[in-house]
């Protein structure tokens, strides 16, 4: 009798424990499926647009069909670090023409590059809503990269 009770407590045992190993995946697997699709309907609706075009924020939820998930995009210009500091710390250092040039590109690379990070929340109701993003760059190829030219004295 003890030893069929032993029995029968680790196979319950394992069985509670792949079971929520199985669910956890199914919920995952769930996740990354409404990521992957809200990602995808928003690169259709702003493919070939103007980067001015794609909001700073938008959210909503997934439906009646799905109601413990919700999702939420935001945009953002592309940051681009500074590197002049780097460029004249190197040998013999930076010229006034490289540094102009260095900074007219990265400003017209911020003006032409979004940065897109769409979000899922899962929330059961049990705890914080866990989030799941995944992030992604427009880049408006009809923007002007206008470079002038310093001239000398």
């Amino acid at each position: 009798m003890v030893i069929m009770s032993s029995a029968l407590v680790l196979l319950t045992t394992s069985w509670s424990g792949a079971f929520l190993r199985v669910r956890k995946t199914q919920q995952q697997f769930e996740i990354a499926s409404m990521l992957e699709r809200k990602m995808s309907d928003i690169e259709l609706e702003y493919r070939g647009k103007s980067t001015e075009e794609i909001p700073e924020e938008k959210a909503e939820d997934f439906g009646s069909e799905f109601p413990e998930y919700s999702w939420k995009m935001k945009s953002n210009k592309l940051e681009i670090p500074d590197i002049s500091s780097t460029l004249t710390a190197a040998d013999g250092g930076a010229d006034e023409l490289l540094m102009s040039l260095i900074k007219q590109l990265t400003e017209g690379m911020s003006k032409a590059i979004k940065e897109v990070t769409v979000t899922v929340i899962y929330n059961n109701g049990k705890g914080k809503p866990m989030e799941y993003s995944v992030t992604t760059y427009f880049i408006d190829f009809e923007k002007d990269l206008a470079l002038a030219v310093p001239t000398g004295p």
